[in-house]
């Protein structure tokens, strides 16, 4: 009685065939992950910054940024906002934190935090002296800095305004009208 004989396993053809099927599902992994980069800005600037009470200390202005991974917002502005970075890193501070973490509830809660990007920017000394909600081009992040840098007033933008204590007002006094950006005014 004859046996059957033992199925030969893949011919060259059938390999060659594998191979490129493997090479085009790799490529394509790839290309959907975005390259070869290993991060990307918005992910590359959030290892890069320095811890929140160490810049809040360090005798620079500083710009904290409330960010999440799926905010488009905060993605298309990471580019411009790592490059006010990476041009003065030796003058101010740019910390991220992501609003997903629940390390960081303690400062969404103090900061009053509802929307993102928001902006909280502190002077040299670290005390908070304004904020900036929603979205910022390169130029509106460039004169946030040198404002801060400078020490002098923040600049008129939309959804940028001053903080202030409420211990600072007086008792029954409102608020002067657009004083301070509400947290859902996106810029």
């Amino acid at each position: 009685m004859n046996s059957p004989a033992p199925a030969a396993g893949p011919g060259p053809r059938e390999r060659l065939i594998l191979l490129t099927l493997a090479a085009l599902l790799a490529g394509a992994v790839l290309w959907l992950r975005g390259g070869l980069q290993p991060q990307a800005p918005l992910e590359a600037l959030a290892r890069r910054s320095p811890e929140l009470s160490v810049a809040l200390a360090n005798g620079r202005p500083t710009i904290v940024e409330f960010y999440a991974d799926w905010c488009e917002a905060c993605r298309s502005m990471a580019p411009a906002l790592d490059a006010v970075e990476s041009r003065q890193h030796e003058r101010l501070n740019v910390v991220l934190l992501n609003v997903d973490n629940p390390r960081w509830q303690p400062e969404i809660d103090r900061y009053d935090v509802n929307g993102i990007p928001h902006l909280e920017l502190f002077d040299a000394g670290g005390t908070t002296v304004g904020r900036a909600i929603g979205a910022r081009s390169r130029a509106e992040l460039d004169s946030l800095a040198i404002a801060l840098m400078e020490n002098q007033p923040l600049p008129v933008l939309a959804g940028v305004g001053a903080t202030s204590s409420l211990a600072e007002q007086p008792p029954g006094e409102a608020s002067p009208a657009g004083s301070q950006a509400g947290p859902r005014s996106h810029g």
